[in-house]
């Protein structure tokens, strides 16, 4: 099994700025690599979307309404950042983190809240 924790997340005001964290831990990445993570997120009545992802070669892809001002990087290979800039109330959501392992497993965290006021 992985774990995977998300933080980082909280109130903040329109045009402010925040970097969440996700942590992959547990034994079987000592047997399996992380490939591609992915940062979703869910408002309030609306399906899930995917915010960013990043690759083990270190590509990226972004939501168009993100693009500009998110920015997704990955430290080592189980640690990955989303730094979050001019955030929007549109923003407000649920943020989880996505963690797609070389067996084709993926796992996912509980989420972290940010909420941006305007």
């Amino acid at each position: 099994q992985v774990q995977v924790v998300e933080s980082g997340g909280g109130l903040v005001q329109a045009g402010g700025s925040l970097r969440l964290s996700c942590v992959a831990s547990g034994s079987i990445l000592g047997l399996f690599t992380i490939n591609t993570v992915d940062w979703y997120r869910q408002a309030p009545g609306k399906q899930r979307e995917m915010v960013a992802s990043i690759a083990t070669s270190g590509r990226t892809n972004y939501a168009d309404s993100v693009k500009g001002r998110f920015t997704i990087s990955r430290a080592v290979e189980n640690m990955v950042s989303l730094q979050m800039n001019s955030l929007k109330p549109d923003d407000t959501a649920v943020y989880y983190c996505a963690v797609h392992i070389s067996n084709g497993a993926s796992y996912w965290g509980q989420g972290t809240q940010v909420t941006v006021s305007s």
